[in-house]
C-alpha cells in the first residue's frame, strides 16, 4: 500500500534528517512512528480501564499469593 503525506519544508527536513540519523528509510520511520502511537493509545486505554475496575476493587495480590493461585 502507497500513503502519502504531505508535508511543509521545515517539517520535510526535519523527517529527513531524523530518519538519516538513526539510519531508517523514511516508509520504516513513519511506519514505526504510527504504529508506536497505535499502541501507546491502546495502552492508555487499557491502563484507563484497569484503574476503573482497581477503584471499585481496590483489591491486591501479593507476588506470593499470585504464585499459590497460580500453582507456581
Amino acid at each position: 500500500m502507497t500513503v502519502s503525506v504531505r508535508l511543509n519544508k521545515q517539517d520535510e527536513i526535519l523527517i529527513k534528517k531524523y530518519a538519516e540519523l538513526n539510519n531508517m528509510s523514511l516508509s520504516d520511520l513513519i511506519r514505526n512512528a504510527v504504529i508506536e502511537k497505535i499502541e501507546d493509545e491502546y495502552d492508555l486505554k487499557a491502563y484507563e480501564k484497569s484503574m476503573e475496575e482497581y477503584k471499585k476493587n481496590p483489591k491486591t495480590y501479593t507476588l506470593e499469593e499470585i504464585k499459590r493461585e497460580l500453582n507456581i
